[in-house]
């Protein structure tokens, strides 16, 4: 199900939930349409300077995921807690599926996911289930997630004993709210942007009200405590491992949170891994805080899957 509001966003229908989209472009004949998928705490607004671009050359959709964005946020559930009657457990395999569903059924036509940070976890999930139906991904400062279980050996002893009761704690709702209401502040998100930023470009009132907003409706700190709890889940390179689908890296030389050294060395080892391309002083979010130096390699790159 599908209906347009007056604010050109898009509700589809998903698992009774809304899940809010825009298109940009109206390259029909194109063989191909990209599906971009924004990080945490972003939305579809995220690509504010790149979707009308490349939408010149194919048909470009831009999707807020679960818990983000306009779509709904319903109350988290985690894995050892008992079925709430509106509960959804955000982790990488429903979102990815949350993605996977839209394609089939709103694009309706073979795809290019562009995701950045765990944007990119999820577009390589996505790209896994949706088989012959998707044609690349392009992985954008794509999280390394440094937290998870599967990476415990890389952390120092202290943090390895604190590991358990850190565990329990974060699992609090008081705990997870109130770090969220701190966190959700225009002066702290500002701060946050200015290391995200590190060129400083683009951090204006409109990327200030566009992570702001979302974060002031109802059970918006839902979905943070649902990511913060994602200790056990996906990591970039096992779902690489046998992709046959061509991967393409951009990747903020000053990324503050995903090393740019990570992104060099899945570049070598990894053999799906088609190029790596290093924004020089961007940070963690180059589509958006140099847009003008990402937009034409993304484009060169629709054009090769065209």
């Amino acid at each position: 199900m599908e209906n347009l509001t007056t604010t050109n966003i898009h509700l589809w229908k998903w698992k009774n939930l809304e899940v809010a989209w825009k298109k940009e472009g109206s390259a029909i004949n194109a063989p191909i349409r990209t599906v971009l998928i924004h990080g945490f705490g972003a939305s579809k607004e995220h690509w504010r300077h790149n979707q009308s671009v490349w939408g010149e050359v194919a048909p470009c959709y831009a999707i807020d995921l679960i818990g983000f964005g306009d779509s709904s946020q319903p109350l988290s559930q985690l894995k050892n807690e008992s079925n709430l009657q509106k509960g959804f457990t955000y982790n990488f395999d429903n979102w990815s599926n949350q993605v996977k569903d839209f394609c089939q059924e709103i694009v309706q036509s073979p795809v290019l996911l562009i995701g950045n940070s765990i944007g990119g976890v999820i577009a390589l999930k996505a790209a896994k289930i949706l088989g012959k139906n998707c044609l690349g991904v392009i992985l954008i400062d794509c999280a390394q997630r440094t937290m998870d279980d599967k990476r415990l050996l890389e952390q120092p002893m202290w943090m390895r004993l604190l590991r358990p009761g850190l565990k329990k704690l974060v699992q609090q709702r008081w705990l997870s709210r109130n770090l969220f209401q701190n966190a959700a502040q225009p002066s702290v998100i500002k701060n946050i942007l200015k290391k995200a930023y590190p060129s400083g470009q683009n951090i204006d009132e409109g990327l200030i009200n566009l992570l702001h907003k979302p974060s002031q409706r109802p059970n918006a700190d839902e979905a943070f405590r649902g990511f913060i709890n994602l200790f056990d889940d996906y990591l970039a390179p096992e779902l690489m491992e046998d992709l046959k689908i061509p991967v393409d890296l951009i990747w903020g030389e000053k990324d503050p949170w995903e090393p740019v050294k990570e992104a060099q060395k899945w570049f070598v080892q990894i053999p799906c891994i088609r190029s790596l391309e290093i924004i020089p002083g961007a940070g963690h979010c180059p589509h958006d805080e140099l847009p003008d130096i990402v937009n034409p390699l993304i484009l060169k790159i629709i054009q090769q899957a065209t």
